[in-house]
Protein backbone atom coordinates (compact mmCIF):
# COMPACT_ATOMS: atom_id res chain seq x y z
CA UNK A 1 0.00 0.00 0.00
CA UNK A 2 2.88 2.37 0.76
CA UNK A 3 4.37 1.77 -2.70
CA UNK A 4 1.18 2.87 -4.46
CA UNK A 5 1.67 5.42 -7.25
CA UNK A 6 -1.29 7.34 -8.62
CA UNK A 7 -1.61 6.74 -12.34
CA UNK A 8 -5.22 7.50 -13.35
CA UNK A 9 -6.61 6.58 -16.77
CA UNK A 10 -6.48 9.51 -19.19
CA UNK A 11 -9.01 8.36 -21.78
CA UNK A 12 -11.78 9.14 -21.99
CA UNK A 13 -11.28 12.48 -20.28
CA UNK A 14 -14.92 12.34 -19.13
CA UNK A 15 -17.50 9.67 -19.93
CA UNK A 16 -20.59 11.90 -19.75
CA UNK A 17 -24.01 10.29 -19.38
CA UNK A 18 -26.00 13.51 -18.90
CA UNK A 19 -25.10 17.20 -18.94
CA UNK A 20 -27.10 20.40 -18.60
CA UNK A 21 -26.51 23.76 -16.93
CA UNK A 22 -27.22 22.35 -13.46
CA UNK A 23 -25.69 18.88 -13.25
CA UNK A 24 -23.34 16.47 -14.92
CA UNK A 25 -23.64 12.70 -14.60
CA UNK A 26 -20.53 10.72 -15.45
CA UNK A 27 -19.28 7.15 -15.51
CA UNK A 28 -16.10 7.23 -13.40
CA UNK A 29 -13.40 4.73 -14.34
CA UNK A 30 -11.60 2.60 -11.78
CA UNK A 31 -8.31 4.24 -10.81
CA UNK A 32 -9.46 7.87 -10.94
CA UNK A 33 -10.14 9.88 -7.77
CA UNK A 34 -13.56 11.46 -7.29
CA UNK A 35 -12.06 14.64 -5.80
CA UNK A 36 -8.50 16.01 -5.82
CA UNK A 37 -6.07 14.48 -3.35
CA UNK A 38 -4.01 16.52 -0.91
CA UNK A 39 -0.77 16.26 -2.89
CA UNK A 40 -0.31 18.10 -6.20
CA UNK A 41 0.46 14.85 -8.02
CA UNK A 42 -2.95 13.56 -6.93
CA UNK A 43 -4.96 16.50 -8.25
CA UNK A 44 -6.40 14.74 -11.30
CA UNK A 45 -9.95 13.63 -10.50
CA UNK A 46 -13.53 13.67 -11.74
CA UNK A 47 -14.12 17.06 -10.08
CA UNK A 48 -10.87 18.58 -11.38
CA UNK A 49 -11.76 17.48 -14.90
CA UNK A 50 -15.32 18.82 -14.68
CA UNK A 51 -13.99 22.12 -13.27
CA UNK A 52 -12.14 22.70 -16.53
CA UNK A 53 -15.64 23.18 -17.98
CA UNK A 54 -17.56 24.39 -14.89
CA UNK A 55 -15.43 26.21 -12.33
CA UNK A 56 -18.07 26.03 -9.57
CA UNK A 57 -18.64 22.27 -9.81
CA UNK A 58 -18.52 20.36 -6.52
CA UNK A 59 -18.95 16.75 -5.46
CA UNK A 60 -22.10 15.82 -3.56
CA UNK A 61 -21.03 12.19 -3.12
CA UNK A 62 -17.96 10.12 -3.89
CA UNK A 63 -16.85 6.77 -5.17
CA UNK A 64 -13.62 5.17 -3.96
CA UNK A 65 -10.75 5.70 -6.36
CA UNK A 66 -10.71 1.97 -7.18
CA UNK A 67 -14.49 1.82 -7.69
CA UNK A 68 -16.02 2.58 -11.08
CA UNK A 69 -19.49 3.80 -11.88
CA UNK A 70 -22.05 6.57 -11.89
CA UNK A 71 -21.52 9.92 -10.16
CA UNK A 72 -23.69 13.04 -10.26
CA UNK A 73 -21.98 16.42 -9.81
CA UNK A 74 -23.63 19.77 -9.08
CA UNK A 75 -22.51 22.62 -11.33
CA UNK A 76 -23.85 25.59 -9.35
CA UNK A 77 -24.63 26.43 -5.72
CA UNK A 78 -28.35 25.70 -5.95
CA UNK A 79 -27.83 22.33 -7.60
CA UNK A 80 -25.05 21.39 -5.16
CA UNK A 81 -27.23 22.25 -2.17
CA UNK A 82 -30.27 20.42 -3.53
CA UNK A 83 -28.36 17.27 -4.43
CA UNK A 84 -26.52 17.29 -1.12
CA UNK A 85 -29.86 17.40 0.69
CA UNK A 86 -31.16 14.44 -1.33
CA UNK A 87 -28.15 12.36 -0.31
CA UNK A 88 -28.44 13.47 3.31
CA UNK A 89 -32.09 12.49 3.64
CA UNK A 90 -31.45 9.26 1.72
CA UNK A 91 -33.88 9.75 -1.15
CA UNK A 92 -31.19 8.80 -3.68
CA UNK A 93 -31.19 5.16 -4.84
CA UNK A 94 -27.82 3.48 -5.47
CA UNK A 95 -26.98 -0.03 -6.65
CA UNK A 96 -23.62 -1.71 -7.16
CA UNK A 97 -22.38 -4.91 -8.72
CA UNK A 98 -19.26 -6.78 -7.63
CA UNK A 99 -17.31 -9.98 -8.08
CA UNK A 100 -16.52 -11.56 -4.73
CA UNK A 101 -14.48 -14.53 -3.66
CA UNK A 102 -16.35 -17.72 -2.77
CA UNK A 103 -19.95 -18.88 -3.14
CA UNK A 104 -21.96 -16.15 -1.46
CA UNK A 105 -25.45 -16.92 -0.05
CA UNK A 106 -28.49 -16.16 -2.19
CA UNK A 107 -29.22 -12.95 -0.28
CA UNK A 108 -28.75 -11.29 3.07
CA UNK A 109 -27.73 -8.16 4.90
CA UNK A 110 -24.65 -7.02 6.79
CA UNK A 111 -24.96 -4.77 9.85
CA UNK A 112 -21.49 -3.88 11.09
CA UNK A 113 -20.61 -0.38 12.40
CA UNK A 114 -17.50 1.20 10.89
CA UNK A 115 -15.00 3.87 11.76
CA UNK A 116 -11.73 5.08 10.29
CA UNK A 117 -8.63 3.13 11.28
CA UNK A 118 -6.72 6.19 12.51
CA UNK A 119 -3.31 4.56 12.30
CA UNK A 120 -3.93 3.11 8.84
CA UNK A 121 -5.84 5.71 6.85
CA UNK A 122 -7.85 5.43 4.65
CA UNK A 123 -8.76 1.96 5.92
CA UNK A 124 -11.99 1.42 7.85
CA UNK A 125 -12.53 -1.05 10.69
CA UNK A 126 -15.48 -2.58 12.49
CA UNK A 127 -16.00 -0.99 15.91
CA UNK A 128 -19.14 -1.78 17.92
CA UNK A 129 -18.43 1.00 20.43
CA UNK A 130 -17.29 3.96 18.33
CA UNK A 131 -18.29 2.93 14.82
CA UNK A 132 -21.16 4.50 12.88
CA UNK A 133 -24.22 2.48 11.89
CA UNK A 134 -23.59 0.70 8.61
CA UNK A 135 -25.94 -1.57 6.64
CA UNK A 136 -25.59 -3.34 3.30
CA UNK A 137 -28.05 -5.58 1.45
CA UNK A 138 -26.75 -8.18 -0.97
CA UNK A 139 -28.16 -10.69 -3.46
CA UNK A 140 -26.33 -13.22 -5.60
CA UNK A 141 -26.67 -12.66 -9.35
CA UNK A 142 -27.69 -15.78 -11.25
CA UNK A 143 -28.37 -14.31 -14.68
CA UNK A 144 -25.35 -12.05 -15.08
CA UNK A 145 -22.52 -13.32 -17.26
CA UNK A 146 -19.00 -12.70 -16.01
CA UNK A 147 -16.70 -11.42 -18.76
CA UNK A 148 -14.15 -13.94 -19.99
CA UNK A 149 -11.13 -11.98 -18.76
CA UNK A 150 -12.53 -11.91 -15.22
CA UNK A 151 -13.48 -15.58 -15.03
CA UNK A 152 -11.90 -17.34 -12.06
CA UNK A 153 -12.50 -20.34 -9.83
CA UNK A 154 -14.81 -20.01 -6.83
CA UNK A 155 -16.23 -16.51 -7.36
CA UNK A 156 -19.73 -15.00 -7.27
CA UNK A 157 -21.36 -12.02 -8.96
CA UNK A 158 -23.42 -10.02 -6.49
CA UNK A 159 -25.68 -6.96 -6.37
CA UNK A 160 -25.04 -4.65 -3.43
CA UNK A 161 -27.38 -2.02 -2.01
CA UNK A 162 -25.84 0.33 0.57
CA UNK A 163 -28.55 1.44 3.01
CA UNK A 164 -25.99 3.74 4.61
CA UNK A 165 -23.13 5.42 2.76
CA UNK A 166 -19.93 5.00 4.77
CA UNK A 167 -16.44 5.10 3.30
CA UNK A 168 -15.33 1.66 2.04
CA UNK A 169 -18.60 0.22 3.37
CA UNK A 170 -19.17 -2.40 0.67
CA UNK A 171 -15.54 -3.46 0.62
CA UNK A 172 -15.32 -3.96 4.38
CA UNK A 173 -18.71 -5.64 4.70
CA UNK A 174 -17.97 -8.19 1.97
CA UNK A 175 -14.56 -8.95 3.48
CA UNK A 176 -16.06 -9.29 6.96
CA UNK A 177 -18.53 -11.99 5.86
CA UNK A 178 -15.75 -13.94 4.16
CA UNK A 179 -16.35 -12.81 0.58
CA UNK A 180 -13.83 -10.05 -0.21
CA UNK A 181 -14.17 -8.24 -3.51
CA UNK A 182 -11.77 -9.36 -6.22
CA UNK A 183 -8.88 -6.96 -6.75
CA UNK A 184 -9.30 -5.25 -3.35
CA UNK A 185 -5.82 -4.07 -2.32
CA UNK A 186 -7.05 -3.00 1.13
CA UNK A 187 -9.25 -5.77 2.49
CA UNK A 188 -8.58 -8.93 0.44
CA UNK A 189 -5.80 -11.47 0.75
CA UNK A 190 -2.97 -11.27 -1.76
CA UNK A 191 -4.43 -14.24 -3.62
CA UNK A 192 -7.87 -12.63 -4.00
CA UNK A 193 -6.37 -9.22 -4.77
CA UNK A 194 -4.33 -10.72 -7.61
CA UNK A 195 -7.26 -12.51 -9.25
CA UNK A 196 -7.94 -9.33 -11.27
CA UNK A 197 -6.11 -6.15 -12.20
CA UNK A 198 -8.84 -3.87 -10.83
CA UNK A 199 -11.28 -3.69 -7.93
CA UNK A 200 -14.37 -5.47 -9.23
CA UNK A 201 -16.87 -3.03 -7.72
CA UNK A 202 -19.07 -0.85 -9.93
CA UNK A 203 -21.86 1.64 -9.17
CA UNK A 204 -24.20 0.59 -11.98
CA UNK A 205 -27.41 2.44 -11.02
CA UNK A 206 -28.28 5.87 -9.63
CA UNK A 207 -31.69 7.53 -9.23
CA UNK A 208 -32.35 11.04 -7.91
CA UNK A 209 -34.48 14.12 -8.59
CA UNK A 210 -33.25 16.86 -10.90
CA UNK A 211 -32.35 19.82 -8.63
CA UNK A 212 -34.09 22.37 -10.85
CA UNK A 213 -37.12 20.55 -12.32
CA UNK A 214 -37.59 17.97 -9.54
CA UNK A 215 -38.15 15.36 -12.24
CA UNK A 216 -36.87 11.87 -11.36
CA UNK A 217 -33.73 10.87 -13.24
CA UNK A 218 -32.26 7.39 -13.33
CA UNK A 219 -29.13 6.08 -14.95
CA UNK A 220 -27.57 2.67 -15.39
CA UNK A 221 -24.31 1.67 -17.03
CA UNK A 222 -22.61 -1.67 -17.43
CA UNK A 223 -19.11 -2.58 -16.35
CA UNK A 224 -16.26 -4.42 -18.03
CA UNK A 225 -16.38 -7.38 -15.63
CA UNK A 226 -20.02 -8.29 -16.42
CA UNK A 227 -21.48 -8.73 -19.89
CA UNK A 228 -24.94 -7.58 -18.82
CA UNK A 229 -26.68 -5.61 -16.10
CA UNK A 230 -28.79 -7.12 -13.31
CA UNK A 231 -32.42 -6.26 -12.74
CA UNK A 232 -33.06 -3.71 -10.03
Amino acid sequence: MNSFKYNPPKEPFLDILFHDEHIMVVNKPSGLLSVPGRLPENHDSIIARIQTMHADAMAVHRLDMDTSGIMVVGLNKQAISNLGRQFNIKTVSKRYVALVNGEIPESGEVNLPLRCDIENRPLQIVDFKQGKECKTLFSKLKNCIISDEYQSDNISAVKLTPVTGRSHQLRVHMAQIGHPILGDRFYASEEVMNKTDRLCLHAFYLKFSHPETNQPLEFSVKTDFLNNLPSL
